[in-house]
């Protein structure tokens, strides 16, 4: 299920830049929502739910948690769309440093394997960012790499508030239904809805279909992966999808990278994979 959850949220990373170059960042983010919160509302209602004994703080906390995801996802299709997917695949895995660095800020204590994961991924992304053999490349791959560590550094924050305060409360069905409703609403709020709402023509829509099965299909298997078998196994695997959506957008688009790119790139993986290992004791 781990290998399962890296193969549809890399094969995703790699379709969000071709739906966002087709049909805008904005309308490929809302089909996403729209088609996640359908699925998700429809699984929700045939679930017994405790909402009124939730206390306000905390659905306080889930709101702010959402809007984090949807920045986050506004970003990342915004990166995918300038950039190349051999680079801002993995350079979104790094959110498990921002997660673990905020544990750490907040009083948890963090072991010899997650201090060195964070050492390693900042290093990765520094190289990922060099381009010795291409200056002028490097400058116009300033923008999309700016905006794969913003959207980085909202994953992290929210993973942080989910794990910390929300999903012990609401649970991860609840909290990602919430993610999807909150970034539908807002963008349907404050942005162009005769725009969004305009009708993709069938190839977009099937790419745009597949995009957003192939998330859900994500969790569904994460979320079967953990409750079935060792957790932090199951978190290893599936951040291996950076991973995917590289080789995909180096076999299918032909993206190139420099030398030391690429040594970045493995660099990130690696920091996430170390980030993820939890031993006892260590």
């Amino acid at each position: 299920m781990g290998l399962m959850a890296a193969i549809c949220w890399g094969g995703t990373d790699f379709l969000v830049g071709i739906n966002a170059r087709a049909v805008g960042v904005r309308r490929a983010v809302l089909f996403s929502q729209a088609v996640g919160l359908v699925v998700l509302t429809l699984l929700l209602l045939s679930m017994p739910l405790r909402v009124f004994d939730v206390p306000i703080a905390i659905w306080g906390l889930a709101l702010v948690a959402a809007g984090l995801i949807v920045v986050g996802a506004l970003a990342l299709s915004h990166a995918f769309a300038l950039g190349k997917a051999a680079l801002i695949a993995p350079l979104v895995t790094s959110y498990g440093a921002v997660t673990a660095l905020l544990s750490w800020i907040s009083g948890e204590r963090l072991g010899v394997f997650t201090v060195l994961g964070l050492a390693i991924c900042m290093l990765g992304v520094i190289l990922t960012a060099m381009n010795v053999n291409r200056q002028t490349e490097t400058s116009a791959m300033r923008l999309p790499l700016l905006f794969a560590l913003l959207a980085s550094l909202c994953y992290g924050c929210s993973f942080w508030l989910q794990g910390r305060y929300t999903l012990p409360v609401l649970g991860p069905d609840l909290s990602l239904w919430m993610g999807y409703a909150v970034g539908l609403t807002a963008l349907l709020i404050f942005g162009d809805r005769k725009k969004l709402l305009a009708c993709p023509n069938l190839r977009q829509s099937g790419l745009l279909l597949a995009a957003s099965l192939l998330n859900l299909a994500g969790f569904a298997a994460f979320a079967v992966g953990s409750g079935h078998g060792s957790l932090s196994v199951v978190t290893v695997l599936s951040t291996l999808s950076g991973g995917v959506a590289a080789l995909l957008g180096a076999l299918l688009l032909g993206e190139r990278l420099s030398g030391v790119q690429w040594l970045g790139v493995m660099t990130v993986l690696a920091g996430a994979l170390l980030l993820q290992v939890n031993l006892p004791g260590v």
